[in-house]
Parts: structure tokens; C-alpha cells; sequence
């Protein structure tokens, strides 16, 4: 089975919360430097340098947060496909056991011989469980 989706939506909440820490981080900085009691032209230059640094912390906060949400996006899109993966695997294997009955079923005396779609079912053979491999699959009735 493909992608641990658990583990990508964990990644996800710490993503999310790095952006968070990170932008609490450049509050607190340009805060703290607002509050240093030091007055003049070089007080006012290290408040400005403060302020532009804070700016570069919150846009990493911001590209902590498209990653996280490109990253949701992705893990929806694995989830989608594996659940479609199951749908596929488990009616392909219905439509190959019903092959099957009808075959043992048939009166071999009688010369009876499964007819196209059987006979493509009978003779199928599955990918491993959960692969990809079930997107593609082409069997009669699926």
C-alpha cells in the first residue's frame, strides 16, 4: 500500500506549527526592540533591522504554511487513490471468484467452455494488493 498518510498529516500539523512559532518568534523580536529603553540614530537603525528580519522570519512562516497546505493536498490525493485502488481490487476479485463458480459449475460433458469475458477473468492475473497497478487494470465488468 502506498504513502503512510498518518504520518504526512503529523508532518502537516508541524508544519503548521513551526509557521506559528516562527511568526510568534518575529512578534516577540520586534517587540523586545521596541522596548529596549536606548534612543538615537543607531537605536533607531538596529529597530529597523529588526523590523526587516522579522519580515523575513514571517515569510518563512508563510512558506511553512504552503508547504503544509501542498503537502494536505497530496496526502488527500494519496488517500483518494488508494481508496480507489480498493474499490477496483475488491470488484475485480468478485468478478473473478464468480468466474470461477460459473465455471465449476458448467457441464464439462457438454463441451462448455467459458465464454470471452470468463475466460479473460479466469486467466487473470492480480498486481500485489494495494499497488498501483489496480488503476489500470482492464477486466470485463470492471
Amino acid at each position: 500500500m502506498y504513502g503512510d498518510t498518518a504520518a504526512g498529516r503529523k508532518r502537516v500539523a508541524q508544519l503548521r506549527e513551526q509557521g506559528g512559532d516562527i511568526r510568534a518568534l518575529a512578534a516577540r523580536l520586534v517587540s523586545q526592540a521596541e522596548a529596549v529603553p536606548w534612543h538615537g540614530k543607531a537605536a533607531d537603525a538596529m529597530r529597523e533591522r529588526i523590523k526587516e528580519r522579522a519580515d523575513h522570519l514571517r515569510a518563512a512562516a508563510a512558506q511553512h504554511e504552503t508547504a503544509a497546505e501542498s503537502l494536505s493536498r497530496h496526502l488527500s490525493e494519496v488517500d483518494t487513490l488508494k481508496e480507489a485502488i480498493e474499490v477496483r481490487s475488491h470488484k475485480a476479485t468478485s468478478l473473478v471468484e464468480d468466474a470461477r463458480t460459473r465455471a465449476s459449475e458448467a457441464d464439462p460433458s457438454a463441451g462448455a467452455q467459458p465464454d470471452a469475458a470468463d475466460a479473460a477473468l479466469l486467466a487473470f492475473d492480480p498486481p500485489p494488493a494495494g499497488h498501483r497497478d489496480w488503476l489500470t487494470v482492464d477486466l470485463p465488468g470492471l
